[in-house]
């Protein structure tokens, strides 16, 4: 009891409800911050810049100021026969062109696509702009007004572009294994969802972030909270029978250090968010290029029936609705074929003499 004439505290004063909003705001601003930062990705480590990666590769500037890294092979290009660009995969560089042997002539450039190595990144890059990209690379080379193009993996994904936006300069394209987006317009959704429950749970999480949630790609393949792309993670329940034969080969390349300098993000990551993106067009409603063309202009598209990286259901489905496109489905071949012994041969025979109707096969032991 209080003794007479001391004063009492005064009680507690319930916050009003406009003070409890006004916390309750600053609260969800604070974690919003906090997310947001989360979620941001390293700004890029640009080659030859304070802090980034050397440069030790050829390069060539483009329009926009951008560099593209690359490298040229076989024969001298003014006395080739015929001049191949190559467009790389996932995780990989100018390196990884096919291993083709230049007996027929052949002069063979391979580059790193933006993000890559040591080629400047593009955090504005399209499915169209990296198809301009390949045409200002060989204006800048000076290949002349054609050329074949070959791209594996991603870089198949993006032959497919070049198809749409660069027709006129193409004399041949080789799509090999190529990844496909599951939201093109006009694929129907029977086959959109066959092929997508064909992937592991995880990249089906991976690929559905990368197009509905594009700004959350960086954050959810870096946490450690839920499985991330398996692919990026080189997840073995991916390879089939064939790729565990030649996975050493990918896996254990001496490069490897040389492909990442730049960080994850402009690289594997944009990689996702444009090939998965929101496109406005897709392959089903390309023209053929080469109509009235002669042997060696065609389009040839090549899958493995056994590929548990990419589905081969989406090529199939596409060259059956093409008809100007040669489809070789190789029976016992998984996403690493070309890279199997032969086949870079194989591949470049069929794609500019014409050879073999039935579609190049890898080398097999007796």
């Amino acid at each position: 009891m209080a003794l007479s004439g001391e004063k009492r505290p005064p009680p507690p004063v319930a916050a009003s409800g406009g003070t409890r909003r006004k916390l309750i705001l600053a609260l969800f601003v604070s974690l919003s911050a906090l997310f947001y930062k989360q979620i941001q990705p390293p700004p890029p480590k640009i080659p030859g810049s304070p802090g980034g990666p050397p440069v030790t590769a050829t390069r060539t500037r483009l329009s926009d100021g951008r560099y593209l890294a690359y490298l040229e092979s076989g024969v001298p290009k003014e006395e080739a026969k015929y001049k191949i660009i190559f467009v790389h995969g996932f995780d990989s560089c100018r390196y990884d062109a096919l291993p083709i042997s230049m007996e027929l002539g052949i002069y063979l450039l391979s580059f790193d696509r933006p993000g890559y190595a040591e080629s400047d990144p593009h955090p504005g890059r399209t499915e169209k702009s990296v198809a301009l990209d390949i045409a200002e690379l060989a204006d800048n080379l000076q290949l002349g007004p054609k050329f074949y193009l070959a791209g594996f993996s991603m870089g198949g994904e993006i032959t497919w572009s070049c198809l749409k936006h660069i027709p006129h300069r193409l004399s041949g394209v080789a799509i090999l294994g190529p990844v496909g987006n599951y939201w093109w317009p006009g694929l129907p959704a029977n086959v959109s969802r066959e092929a997508w429950y064909q992937q592991l749970a995880q990249d089906r999480w991976a690929v559905w972030v990368a197009h509905h949630l594009p700004w959350l790609t960086h954050w959810w393949n870096t946490q450690k909270v839920f499985p991330a792309s398996s692919v990026i993670a080189y997840n073995p329940a991916l390879l089939s029978e064939e790729d565990k034969l030649v996975i050493q080969k990918f896996a254990h390349r001496a490069y490897m250090p040389q492909i990442r300098p730049q960080g994850e993000h402009e690289c594997l990551h944009r990689d996702m968010m444009v090939g998965f993106g929101r496109w406005s067009w897709s392959p089903l409603q390309l023209e053929d290029p080469f109509a009235g063309g002669g042997r060696g202009n065609k389009v040839h598209l090549l899958h493995g029936a056994e590929d548990r990286i990419v589905p081969a259901s989406l090529s199939r489905h596409i060259s059956g609705k093409l008809p100007w496109v040669v489809y070789h489905e190789l029976p016992t071949s998984g996403h690493l074929f070309p890279i199997a012994d032969g086949m870079a041969d194989a591949i470049a025979r069929s794609l500019l003499l014409g050879e073999d109707d039935d579609g190049p096969q890898p080398a097999r032991d007796p």
